[in-house]
């Protein structure tokens, strides 16, 4: 087991990059926490954490994140965006530049990227391919370097925006979701997969392999099944209804979005990639090959996570 000494943080105010530095924290490490300065944004002080301003374009910033340290996770990422170029700056030319200032350092810090599962499947949407180019891009930058690449399901928990939405009509007791939808996916709460980074960095294994990992439900969930447990978390056990979508009346929606987004440049969430990603059959993940490489395991299943993350708090 490895002794907590420093480590470098990208993507450190998103959502997943805060459950990260609590854990990281509480177990001893130093964490030093690149973010993007602008205006009005004031990083908390926290102890144990250095804020690093700056971007994943300057190579020398990133060199400065790096340096001295004993690891390196880039969690950083974007989700939204219409078009390759939305993705790629961030997913994977930002991956390869951490990876090769982690590279260049005489004492090489082990590396750790926090992809997506969408990566398996980079035909889908140019969010999957950004993903499945970061992982290509880290791999090449890191050849004599000890590296590691997560591919976590949808992520849920405190501090959620993407499937806050859902959530939140759950919570009002229905579902707008895609018709004829009896697709299967893995879910996995943020907690989990902090302390499935802590276990790695303890476990000081699984060094050249790409890992799956999900909160350990056997065979992922249905959408019913996820309904129910929604609804014993969020409604004390009232029937949650399903109000199906068409599928087609679904790509149009998304195809204005996508036009509406080129028009007006912002970036949108539903797109026909996305919707792509939705639709596939098979988001399943399999947690053993990562439990026998550091021991970790799932400890948070989805009515329990639900609970701790909404709870009755769930915002209006």
């Amino acid at each position: 087991m490895v002794a907590p000494s420093k480590l470098a943080l990208t993507g450190a105010t998103g959502f997943i990059g805060a459950a990260l530095i609590a854990r990281l924290v509480g177990a001893g490490w130093h964490v030093r926490a690149l973010y993007r300065p602008r205006t009005g944004r004031i990083p908390p002080r926290l102890p144990g954490v250095e804020w690093l301003p700056g971007n994943l374009e300057d190579q020398g910033t990133l060199n400065a994140l790096v340096a001295g340290t004993d690891a390196v996770i880039h969690c950083a990422g974007v989700v939204r965006g219409a078009c390759r170029s939305d993705f790629d700056p961030v997913n994977a030319a930002g991956a390869g530049r951490v990876a090769r200032a982690a590279a260049s350092q005489d004492r090489g810090p082990r590396f750790l990227l926090i992809s997506s599962l969408a990566a398996r499947m980079p035909q889908l949407s140019h969010y999957a391919a950004s993903k499945w180019r970061g992982e290509c891009a880290v791999k090449a930058a890191a050849e004599n370097m000890r590296w590691t690449v997560l591919r976590p399901p949808a992520v849920y928990g405190p501090g959620d925006r993407e499937l806050l939405p859902l959530f939140r009509c759950i919570a009002k007791g229905f579902a707008p979701l895609p018709a004829g939808t009896d697709r299967r996916f893995s879910l996995i709460y943020v907690d989990d997969l902090a302390m499935a980074v802590l276990r790695w960095l303890e476990a000081d294994a699984g060094y050249g392999q790409t890992f799956e990992l999900d909160d350990g439900c056997p065979g992922g969930y249905s959408w019913d099944t996820v309904l129910t447990h929604a609804g014993r978390a969020l409604r004390e056990g009232a029937v949650v209804r399903r109000v199906p979508i068409p599928v087609p009346l679904l790509y149009l929606v998304a195809l204005a979005n996508f036009a509406a987004a080129r028009l007006f440049g912002y970036a949108p969430m539903l797109t026909p990639g996305k919707l792509r990603e939705i639709m596939h059959p098979d988001w399943l993940c399999d947690n053993r090959a990562l439990t026998l490489a550091t021991g970790w395991r799932p400890t948070c299943g989805l009515e329990l996570g639900l609970a701790r993350a909404y709870g009755k708090h769930l915002p209006g």
